[in-house]
């Protein structure tokens, strides 16, 4: 019975003791919350307001600073304050006052304090001091000698504390609400990003990563650095949202290797700029990017010859048509860069020119250049318009940049489609050799190789336009550059890829098998400026591009870089579907750079000469008399007919998509529409016959 007895008062004790703790960690957890909620509310007060309240509650510091001083120096034997000390005291509350606010004390927003403003409370309360000390001398205040010591201590310790507990907890609240990320890369760069970081309240850096290993296990700016072997068991353990390369300055092989080992972790790679935009002033350590387009190449980018670019640009008088365009702006950047004496940009649209004109100055004026820079609005189309340009300011080198290259937009638009693409090289090149322009550059692409669309027949007929006029007595060079895709630009997959990546998906591809040459802008510009050098009259350069990408592979590597999972990857996460589409129209499987298989080598190891046929220009000129008429018509049928003549590889095309001809009734007729593809999610429609 008493053991029964003495075991309930137990299990009693133990509920109430229970009780007790669940009151007490309640009662803190409400006390922590309300307290927590004032600062939030007092933080979200109108800055005047808070300014003035600062001011009080120092004032009260200094007030209780003195009471203080003189309460631990003469402890309980008691004390008074006579007319004297009292006077002393306004004086210094006064004076303390004006020189808090004299010092700016109250300009510096606490919670973003840095360095600067804590000297100056140090400072502030040291002159404070002083007022006090001589107040004390003056008057023969009945006071302990060693109270100003006392005071200046208790006056930091009140007033520089206080700001430092906000300062503290406001950071500790960002610092909940940011992401947490790795910093991959502990050296100069790694460090300055870190600073960075801690100036704003988006990221959260909780450790780095280094390949150097007299690095590893070390602490820097209170980071612990480890290996990259520990990446995915640092992204379990600190819950990492992020990395951030902070290695601008590591080679491209080094990079891309970095690259591929964090596909497919469930992390957003980011990067910091490259070495060479940091050197040049174009960017700043704390610039976080997504991953570079050329890191998504899987290749070196092509090493450009300075030599070949300056040749045809430095101190010479250059234009770039369609200079707001993705590869013409690129070309006016890197042209600037070689120092040339004018620059021309030719554009039809008002809105890229302003654009890209204004983004080139500010360029020059930050690097210093002295190249003078005309904006001029105009068709490639207006022959008369170019040859007065052309003459007018003795223009030497002409990078023709102006095309509709959207293959399913000229599909359905092919009279204009036509029109600007081969009558706008047409005259932009006829006007060149009138007005005995030096050399004249025609901007490419690999689909006007055995073409199926009306797009890369256009631009084929465009390239054989310039052969056959190098054939003629002329002093100008005509040469051409065919490339592939271009990554980034505006129309590509990259950004579209991007936007849908952003949004949750699906990422849409058009065909499983589809693949592309790609190369970036820049690459791009770079090879356009320096084939411009090695012409010698009709000449078609392509780059050695190594393998085509397969675009479902590009997806997958993109989706992964971006922290997300592929539908059938293991882990645990946000997933995100590719969706195929079926091809558009108009649109091959696999694009080719070559019409034949004769190259010859040039300067560039990377860059070839194709050896194409080409039609004489008397056969060109009648081609070209007879698409004038066909599109003066709107005559689909007609156009696409001379294509298919004069443009080799072209066959049995038929327009099926153009929104005019449709309208017309002029589609249809003896067409049958395809079994849709299996994985196709798009249903192509086609007219009832009329």
């Amino acid at each position: 019975m008493g053991v029964q007895l003495i075991s309930t008062l137990k299990k009693r004790e133990g509920d109430l003791l229970e009780s007790i703790g669940n009151f007490v960690t309640r009662s803190v957890s409400s006390l922590g919350w309300s307290i927590r909620e004032a600062a939030g509310k007092v933080i979200e007060l109108p800055r005047n307001i808070k300014q003035t309240c600062l001011l009080a509650m120092d004032m009260v510091f200094v007030t209780a600073s003195m009471w203080a001083a003189v309460a631990l120096k003469l402890g309980n034997t008691g004390f008074y304050f006579g007319p004297v000390e009292i006077m002393c005291g306004l004086f210094t509350l006064m004076a303390s006052a004006f020189i808090f606010l004299r010092l700016g004390l109250y300009r510096a927003v606490i919670r973003f304090m840095g360095q600067q403003a804590i000297w100056a409370v140090i400072t502030a309360v040291s002159y404070s001091t002083l007022m006090l000390a001589g107040s004390i001398f003056f008057t023969q205040a009945a006071v302990p000698r060693s109270m100003p010591f006392y005071y200046w201590a208790l006056a930091l310790l009140f007033i520089g504390g206080t700001r430092l507990s906000v300062r503290a907890y406001y950071q500790a609240k960002l610092r909940s609400m940011s992401e947490k990320v790795i910093i991959y890369g502990a050296g100069e760069s790694g460090r300055q990003l870190l600073t960075a970081l801690h100036h704003g309240d988006q990221y959260r850096a909780v450790v780095f990563v280094d390949d150097d290993k007299r690095l590893q296990r070390s602490v820097i700016n209170g980071l612990q650095v480890e290996r990259a072997e520990d990446i995915k068991r640092l992204i379990t353990e600190h819950g990492i949202t992020q990395i951030l390369l902070a290695i601008p300055s590591v080679s491209s092989d080094r990079r891309r290797e970095i690259i591929n080992s964090l596909v497919g972790l469930p992390v957003y790679v980011r990067t910091v700029p490259k070495i060479n935009e940091l050197v040049a002033g174009l960017a700043s350590v704390n610039q976080i990017q997504d991953i570079e387009l050329d890191d998504l190449l899987g290749r070196d980018p092509v090493p450009p010859h300075p030599e070949l670019i300056d040749r045809c640009i430095t101190g010479k008088v250059v234009m770039v048509t369609g200079a707001g365009g993705s590869i013409g702006s690129e070309l006016c950047r890197q042209i600037l860069m070689a120092g040339p004496r004018e620059l021309l940009l030719l554009d039809n649209s008002e809105y890229v020119l302003y654009h890209i004109e204004r983004e080139l100055r500010d360029l020059a004026e930050k690097l210093d250049l002295n190249v003078e820079m005309i904006a001029l609005l105009g068709s490639v189309q207006d022959q008369r318009r170019l040859e007065s340009v052309y003459r007018a300011f003795s223009v030497q080198t002409v990078y023709h940049a102006a095309a509709y290259k959207h293959v399913p937009m000229v599909e359905y638009n092919v009279a204009e489609g036509v029109a600007n693409n081969v009558f706008g090289t047409w005259h932009a090149a006829e006007a060149a050799r009138k007005a005995k322009v030096e050399t004249f550059v025609l901007v490419s692409t690999d689909k006007a190789v055995r073409p199926t669309n009306i797009m890369g027949a256009s631009k084929r007929f465009a390239e054989m336009i310039l052969q056959g006029l190098a054939q003629t007595e002329t002093s100008t060079r005509f040469c051409m550059v065919r490339f592939g895709n271009v990554l980034g630009s505006s129309g590509s997959v990259v950004p579209l890829f991007r936007d849908q990546i952003r949004y949750g998906g699906p990422v849409t591809v058009t065909h499983p098998e589809v693949s592309r040459y790609f190369m970036s802008i820049a690459e791009a510009a770079q090879l356009v400026l320096q084939a411009s050098a090695m012409g010698t009259g009709g000449d078609v350069f392509v780059l050695d591009m190594g393998e085509p990408i397969r675009i479902v592979d590009l997806a997958r590597r993109m989706i992964r870089l971006s922290g997300q999972e592929l539908d059938h990857d293991a882990h645990v996460g946000e997933h995100i579907k590719i969706q195929f589409t079926g091809l558009r129209p108009g649109e091959k499987l696999h694009e080719e750079l070559l019409l034949g298989t004769k190259v010859a080598g040039t300067g560039h190891p990377m860059i070839m000469r194709a050896e194409e046929e080409c039609l004489p220009y008397s056969s060109i000129h009648r081609h070209l008399e007879e698409l004038i008429s066909c599109c003066d018509l709107m005559d689909c049928d007609s156009i696409t007919a001379v294509l298919n003549a004069a443009v080799s590889g072209f066959g049995n095309h038929e327009v099926r998509y153009d929104h005019v001809w449709k309208k017309q009734g002029k589609v249809g007729r003896n067409l049958v529409a395809p079994e849709p593809s299996p994985s196709s999610n798009v249903q192509v429609l086609f007219p009832d016959n009329p």
